[in-house]
């Protein structure tokens, strides 16, 4: 027989976009300094001079790195729902029903942040509706929901099979 608490609720609390933000900047760091790590093992240095015309070299950085942070998202929140940023403040991507989200969705949210992220943000920024989306998280049904914390230990119910 499995008991179920009257209390729990079927709300699905929306993350900030400061939260956000700050979990994007922890997962920003972290990526950013694997690839710089690796492309400088690569190359044996990291080199900003660049000539004029080679947009090859001024991306030499900027493509891998987008690769990595899509990867990155894309296994993270596609098996755990979190990625570092998103675990140390406390949210999770979800799908519109506040379940896992399928593979699609996670690679179409995670592409959207790897690649065009500026454009992203703005657009959802103006576009927004009240469940807080970037463009791309609209396009993958995602939403990036605050993790509830369980405040008091005796809330707590153990229930056996």
């Amino acid at each position: 027989m499995n008991e179920s608490n009257s209390d729990t609720s079927s709300k699905i609390v929306l993350a900030k976009w400061t939260d956000r933000f700050f979990a994007w900047l922890i997962d920003f760091i972290i990526i950013s300094s694997i690839s710089t790590a690796i492309i400088f093992a690569s190359l044996g240095s990291i080199n900003y001079e660049f000539e004029e015309d080679s947009f090859w070299m001024e991306n030499i950085q900027y493509i891998p790195t987008s690769v990595l942070f899509f990867v990155y998202w894309t296994i993270l929140e596609y098996k755990t729902g979190q990625t570092i940023g998103k675990k140390i403040m406390n949210l999770k991507i979800v799908n519109i029903d506040g379940r896992k989200p399928n593979l699609k969705g996670i690679m179409i949210s995670s592409f959207g942040k790897a690649f065009l992220l500026p454009i992203d943000v703005i657009l959802g920024w103006f576009l927004t509706n009240e469940k807080r989306q970037r463009i791309f998280n609209k396009l993958g049904d995602t939403l990036i929901v605050k993790i509830k914390e369980i405040n008091d230990i005796s809330d707590v119910k153990y229930l056996k099979d």
